[in-house]
């Protein structure tokens, strides 16, 4: 793989004002302000256990966060799971067959058996309840918060994927999970989602994607320690975990692409750029296919790319929706031309190092708003780690 660095032909400064204004929309379609009140609330999850990843046990334990997001209580149902026998816990992993996964007691069993390209998947005994849990885990000395969806169509019995949803400059957890496309496309699929809140930075919630717009926190860290948690507690396909986001979420999802390929199957970045800074130290450990959903109108993050000052003290260079699709087909070996824009706007590089893709959708006069799920979900799915 190869990297290349574009220079900007122009340099635009954005208005700090306006910028921070329209970012701080946390994940709304329309790019409106939809940031929950900043109350405190304690939720309880099913089988779920806050800080630390650790095993699960049956019960109720109590995550709080903080945000707006509904939680949802109680205990778990012990569910059901695809091949094996209950009784004490264990189960026999085979093909075929279904049965009663756990201790009714409350054992910490393990739950039926899924094999999948990479080899078994253990499923939890216990499958969660459907709903928003706020959720808490710890990286380092920090706790951090973020939305758990579980939709009604997960049952606990075999691997699905997760999707980890970013929200924008001044946005919350709770607030991308109000606003957010996605669920609308992954809910009828069982696909587990999380909407993780980011620090407070000099222009409210953000994220640290190198050169900006937080400090003092490793942000890859975090969401891996996310993935690790939900992995104990739900069952997870290991190949088939997704990031995405909006605005300052959406350049989070670049930023995972470039240094989390090990983890993430695919992104799909909303309203931001590859950053320029970013580009010569963006080496993935492998191809990553990203599809960037981009509006010709966007007075934030501008089409053609440009300087930002938005956050204070941190200045970042867009490198443009062109330039940075052209970059990350060279990031990910991709040759030929990309096709011709479809009726979504979108136009590929589909000619790339292990079978990955480079998409660009281009909304003709859109403004600063999420992506278009009802294309992003099944780009998203047809790549899954090798």
């Amino acid at each position: 793989m190869m990297n290349a660095r574009t220079s900007l032909p122009t340099q635009i400064l954005l208005s700090g004002a306006l910028g921070i204004a329209l970012l701080a929309c946390g994940g709304d379609g329309d790019g409106s302000s939809s940031a929950g009140s900043g109350g405190s609330g304690a939720g309880t999850s099913a089988g779920v256990t806050s800080g630390s990843t650790g095993s699960s046990t049956p019960g109720t334990t109590t995550g709080s966060a903080g945000g707006d997001g509904t939680t949802t209580s109680g205990t778990g149902d012990s569910g059901t799971t695809t091949s094996g026998t209950g009784g004490s816990g264990t189960t026999t992993s085979g093909t075929g067959g279904s049965g009663t996964g756990g201790d009714p007691t409350g054992g910490a069993g393990t739950g039926g058996s899924d094999t999948g390209g990479g080899g078994t998947i253990t499923c939890p005994s216990t499958a969660l309840r459907a709903g928003d849990t706020n959720q808490t885990v710890m990286v380092g000395s920090r706790s951090r918060s973020y939305v758990l969806h579980v939709p009604p169509a997960y049952d606990g019995s075999k691997p699905v994927p997760l999707v980890l949803d970013f929200h924008g400059l001044g946005g919350s957890g709770p607030s991308q999970r109000s606003g957010s496309p996605y669920p609308a496309q992954t809910d009828p699929e069982g696909v587990i989602m999380a909407f993780p809140s980011g620090l407070n930075g000099p222009s409210g919630p953000a994220w640290n994607v190198g050169p900006c717009c937080v400090a003092d926190t490793d942000d890859v860290a975090v969401a891996k320690a996310i993935v690790a948690q939900i992995q104990e507690t739900a069952c997870i396909d290991p190949k088939r975990i997704y990031a995405v986001g909006f605005s300052m979420g959406g350049g989070m999802s670049h930023y995972l692409a470039c240094q989390a390929a090990d983890v993430f199957a695919a992104v799909a970045p909303a309203a931001f750029d590859l950053l320029e800074e970013n580009v010569g130290g963006c080496n993935p450990s492998r191809p990553i296919s990203v599809i960037t959903f981009r509006g010709t109108s966007d007075p934030i993050v501008p089409y053609a790319g440009g300087y930002s000052s938005v956050v204070p003290g941190m200045p970042i260079t867009f490198l443009g929706a062109k330039k940075g699709f052209e970059a990350w087909a060279d990031i990910n070996g991709c040759t030929g031309s990309p096709s011709a824009e479809n009726g979504d706007g979108c136009s590929t590089y589909s000619a790339c190092q292990d079978g990955v893709e480079v998409t660009l959708c281009t909304k003709q006069g859109g403004s600063h708003e999420a992506g278009n799920a009802r294309v992003g979900w099944p780009a998203l799915k047809r790549h899954t780690l090798p």
